[in-house]
């Protein structure tokens, strides 16, 4: 279970591996890291029991989406030898490497690992870390501040959880992940304002990440909604720099939402060897700025998506077992 480690006021949830943990997860990740292939075509399900028991414990609880903070941090996991920080953007820097084997476990633990045909090549690991040129991009090659957003914002099958591995702090090692529940934040609202972020009011630009090299104006989806679940239990659909209002009453809805969320925020300063899961539908997740001096130390995470119940329907249009359709393909769909 996860233990209660109390900072600033605020009860975070944190899971801290023993030596002997972190040890028994690395070796168990090196044995995954030969069953991960490009097909995507690997499974796990033998291996998810040897998962020491005290994170296979916090995890099966986080995926029950019962923790109102949306936000679980598991602290000790071994990162083992590590090259410079990449400076380009797509590298595949760590093909092979056991944090992929780390970020296989953790992930089929909460659902099933996946990623997005039309993001990254479809690739299931993601490296967070600046571009030279792409410093304001709101997406994983950018060092301005990242405004709070759920991930895939746009797509009908958002991720379930995503996680955030710290390889390399950075060089002032203030950065913070900063996370902000929907459920905390709803105390903040008013009973006007929470009725409107319930209606079909708002549009979603898809991100950047998905539309790179496209032409044109970026693509929006239909108008959804920004917050739905029963009260107390409340899901969150919300991306601040891609989510538009429609009409006003809408935006100022919107604004007070991003307000909210403010308040209620905690911020996270990583460590490498922390990692940060996330529940996409609870909780909302940003970056506060940096500067990157693109010297092989700057600030470098992983990234994995997880995803709990794919449709059969959607299973049979996936180009590979864990890569989900084209967004096109697939919008409207609900």
């Amino acid at each position: 279970m996860a233990l209660a480690v109390q900072e600033k006021h605020v009860t975070r949830p944190v899971v801290q591996l023993t030596p002997a943990e972190s040890k028994a997860l690395w070796e168990l990740s090196e044995n995954v890291v030969s069953l991960l292939d490009r097909s995507c075509s690997f499974d796990l399900s033998e291996l998810l029991p040897d998962v020491p028991g005290q994170v296979r414990s916090a995890l099966v609880d986080f995926r029950e989406g019962t923790s109102s903070s949306g936000y679980l941090l598991v602290k000790g996991v071994l990162t083992g030898d590590l090259p410079d920080t990449p400076q380009a953007y797509g590298t595949r820097a760590l093909v092979g490497h056991a944090t992929n084997g780390t970020l296989a476990l953790v992930a089929d633990v909460l659902g099933s690992l996946i990623g997005y045909g039309d993001e990254k090549n479809g690739d299931l690991f993601h490296d967070v870390h600046p571009v030279r040129g792409e410093e304001d991009r709101m997406e994983n090659s950018g060092s301005v501040a990242f405004d709070f957003h759920t991930e895939n914002v746009h797509h009908p099958l958002r991720p379930d959880f995503l996680g955030l591995l710290s390889l390399r702090q950075g060089h002032e090692g203030t950065t913070a992940t900063r996370v902000a529940s929907v459920r905390h934040a709803v105390a903040h609202l008013s009973a006007a304002e929470t009725a409107v972020l319930r209606r079909l009011r708002f549009r979603s630009l898809f991100p950047t990440s998905f539309t790179r090299g496209a032409c044109g104006e970026r693509p929006m989806t239909g108008e959804h909604r920004v917050l739905f679940g029963n009260p107390g239990r409340e899901f969150l659909r919300f991306d601040s720099f891609n989510t538009k209002p429609v009409g006003f009453e809408a935006e100022q809805a919107l604004d007070a939402l991003a307000e909210a969320l403010e308040a209620v925020c905690v911020e996270v300063v990583l460590e490498p060897g922390d990692l940060m899961l996330v529940n996409n539908h609870i909780a909302a997740h940003g970056r506060s700025a940096f500067t990157p001096r693109y010297d092989g130390r700057d600030r470098w995470l992983r990234r994995f998506y997880s995803h709990r119940a794919v449709p059969g329907w959607a299973r049979l249009m996936m180009p590979s077992e864990r890569v989900l359709p084209a967004t096109a393909d697939i919008q409207g769909v609900f």
